[in-house]
């Protein structure tokens, strides 16, 4: 009984190995121009936008972390008030900044 539990925990162990044996699985998210590309195409994820935000606030000068962005709404709302006018980050900017015009 020894022998057929022990045979049969390395016929697991060896079934687990092999199935995961093929390399861990490439986590990350990439993203380009603040969508996530996702099997060839682009989605529009917070993630990758927030990402994108910070890139074009380095672009002008601000000292921002991703981090900063990610976990600080008040953060990212300094932030569009900055840049949020750039066409890059308009949309990303809409709804963290007060409307404006009439309506």
């Amino acid at each position: 009984m020894k022998r057929l539990k022990a045979a049969l925990s390395a016929v697991l162990v060896g079934a687990c190995a092999a199935a995961g044996g093929a390399g861990p699985a490439d986590a990350r998210v990439v993203c380009k121009d603040g969508y996530r590309v996702l099997n060839g195409k682009l989605l529009g994820t917070p993630y990758c936008q927030d990402l994108y935000l910070v890139q074009v606030g380095r672009e002008f000068g601000v000292r921002v972390s991703a981090r900063e962005i990610l976990n600080n709404p008040n953060s990212k709302r300094e932030l569009c008030q900055f840049i949020g006018w750039d066409i890059r980050v308009q949309h990303i900017c809409e709804p963290v900044l007060p409307r404006r015009g009439p309506f």
